[in-house]
């Protein structure tokens, strides 16, 4: 499995296209918007698109994935149905924002802790991680040893807590105790910035680093 990163949006979101090397079918991970990127790299990678995948339901990562699934003919899964609030307030959200707007929609499939999602010949193991939102989940690939874990973690700093239904330290337990465990020479894509590991997080960043908690 491979992963190419294509920036969307003015919030730099980080929408991901994994793709399945055997097979050239393809999942996109966080449509938050800039269809014609989205469509633009999929030609350019030669695949065939078999699903969208969503991390959680605020806009830059979610406002288009309707439109892809209409376009494409393929289902939505993801995120946990804890985000269906947000989803379901997607006007309200773009509009104080001034984001593009985007039409409230249903998951094909609403994902939760222990679950799988495959593609191609390629399978996802899924985490239910709240605190930045309630329903956020990450994607995991043993086996490239690959995390997407959208606003969960970035390089040197945490998702946001202070949204609806977020919690801070609901968000800690989640990193610690659900990506840690994954490896320390696990790479992850985060929603925006650079990508790391979870190695290099436990050792310098400032909010989730080891020797913060003993």
């Amino acid at each position: 499995m491979k992963c190419a990163i294509v920036p969307v949006t003015a919030y730099q979101q980080n929408c991901s296209i994994l793709v399945c090397e055997e097979t050239k079918k393809a999942a996109v991970v966080d449509p938050g918007g800039d269809l014609e990127k989205i469509e633009r790299a999929l030609q350019e990678l030669g695949v065939e698109l078999e699903k969208v995948l969503l991390t959680h339901g605020h806009m830059d990562h979610c406002a288009i994935a309707d439109d892809v699934r209409k376009k494409y003919g393929v289902p939505i899964e993801g995120p946990h149905e804890d985000d269906r609030f947000w989803i379901e307030k997607l006007p309200k959200w773009c509009e104080m924002s001034g984001f593009p707007h985007a039409d409230p929609f249903e998951s094909d499939r609403w994902l939760n802790e222990g679950d799988t999602v495959q593609f191609g010949n390629q399978t996802l193991q899924v985490r239910h991680c709240p605190g930045h939102t309630p329903g956020h989940v990450i994607f995991f690939h043993p086996e490239s040893k690959l995390a997407i874990v959208g606003d969960v973690l970035f390089q040197g700093s945490i998702g946001r807590t202070d949204f609806p239904r977020g919690d801070y330290d609901t968000l800690v337990a989640s990193i610690r105790e659900k990506l840690w465990p994954l490896g320390d020479d696990v790479a992850f894509v985060p929603g925006h910035g650079p990508t790391s590991t979870f190695g290099q997080e436990r050792q310098t960043n400032p909010f989730v680093a080891d020797q913060r908690f003993g």
